[in-house]
Parts: structure tokens; sequence; C-alpha cells
């Protein structure tokens, strides 16, 4: 057994043994959910609104998959798309892709975010859409756009109600490549306090979390990677991190 495969076999103990204190992570959530503790960090200039649990995540699922399409619902000031982008190109300066793109959709990309995100240096390789995520003429442009990728990535990341997520797993999971993940975000709703979030729509019985079990009820071409979250302990996405396995 050669070294780096010591090292991940103890590595793969070792997340096995952290299982038992996902209370931890819930805990932390439960802590900082009225300090926006998310909107504490940027990637390459542009606020990200992740965990950065969950961007290293991506990072390594980025790494492993080598998408050379990855789709986003949900922009907000763009440091996903930015995130997104700078890992398409970190893989195309090690020659494993060609050509990659990052497709943004928002309902309303506000002028100043869609000014910032059009300026920086690497906007050549993002294409947004405007307009809701879950219409027919959106979701039609989308396919098209995806129909020469190899290995596209889906992350959803918009609306956060059943309903509506729901109905995103059923317009872009499809688009995965076999091997590759729908990363479905803020599936923590479902572990937080009611009414955690006065403000807005979803809430227990009515988040991502929700919408992803019912979703897999019928699908049996994901499957939830528990090993990610039980690798992070903190995340906003457990059972969020869906696989594509046929």
């Amino acid at each position: 057994m050669t070294e780096i495969e010591k090292f991940n076999n103890e590595k793969q103990c070792n997340i096995q043994k952290q299982e038992d204190l996902k209370y931890l992570g819930i805990n932390f959530l439960n802590n900082i959910a009225q300090t926006k503790y998310s909107y504490n960090f940027t990637w390459l200039g542009r606020p990200i609104i992740q965990f950065p649990q969950d961007t290293i995540a991506l990072q390594e699922i980025i790494w492993e998959i080598k998408p050379d399409l990855i789709i986003e619902t949900g922009i907000a000031h763009g440091g996903s798309l930015i995130f997104s982008a700078s890992m398409l190109a970190l893989l195309e300066v090690c020659g494993e892709i060609n050509n990659g793109k990052v497709i943004g959709i928002d309902i309303d990309i506000r002028t100043h975010n869609r000014k910032e995100i059009e300026s920086h240096p690497l906007s050549k390789k993002i294409e947004m859409i405007e307009g809701s995520s879950i219409d027919k003429k959106i979701i039609k442009q989308v396919i098209e756009l995806s129909k020469n990728a190899k290995k596209i990535l889906v992350c959803l990341d918009s609306n956060h109600t059943h309903e509506h997520v729901l109905s995103e797993l059923k317009a872009y999971a499809p688009l995965v490549t076999i091997g590759s993940y729908c990363c479905v975000f803020d599936t923590a709703i479902e572990n937080m306090p009611e009414g955690s979030f006065p403000d807005r729509p979803w809430d227990i019985g009515n988040n991502p979390k929700t919408a992803v079990l019912e979703f897999l009820k019928n699908n049996d071409s994901f499957e939830i990677d528990k090993t990610i979250e039980n690798k992070l302990l903190i995340t906003v996405a457990p059972d969020g991190y869906l696989k594509r396995v046929r």
C-alpha cells in the first residue's frame, strides 16, 4: 500500500468516526443563523454567500469530476459564479478541459451586481440568464446551451421553497452527467428551529431538503453522498450533495 493510499484510508476512517458529531454542525448553524455568517466571505473579490466548508467541498467535487459546464441557479452578488469560473479556468490551465463555461440563472440580476460580474477578469467564462429558473423558456434555453457539454455539474441555490426546488430538480438534474453531482443548498433549513426565517416563505416542512427527499422517491438515478456532509460537519447542504449514479 502506498503512502497516499494509507493516508486516504485513514481519512475515510476519521470521516466515519465523525458521523455521530453532525449535531455539532447543526448547533453551529442554529447559533449563527441571525448573524449572516455566510455573508462574511468573498471569492476573488465578489461576495460568495456560502460557508467556506461547502466551498471547499465544491472545489473537491469540481477537481474530481472535471466538468466543462457548471449550471447555477441563484446569482446574488456573483461570488459563486466567479468561484466556478475560476475552477474551470484552473482545469483548463492543467489541461483537463477545454472552454469551460458557467451558466448562472436568477429571476432578478441587479444592475450593480451584473456590472461587477461583467467587469471581472473571469467574466468571459460566465453566461447570465435573467428569469425564473423554472420558467419553461429558461429551461429550454439552458438545455440548448448544455447540449455540447461533456460533463455537467448543477448547483441549486435560488428560491428555497419545496415546490420551487422540486421543479428545479426535475428540470436540471437530468442534465447532470453520470458520476457528477446536483448540489442542493440550504437543505439545512429543515434542521433549524421553526420560524428561523420569518421574512421568507420557506421553513420546516417546506424547503430544499423536503424537495430532495420527494425527488428521490421517484428517481433512482441519484444518491445522497453522505460522505461529504460527514466530512464537513458544518454545511448548509446536509442530504444536498446528490451524486448521479446511473
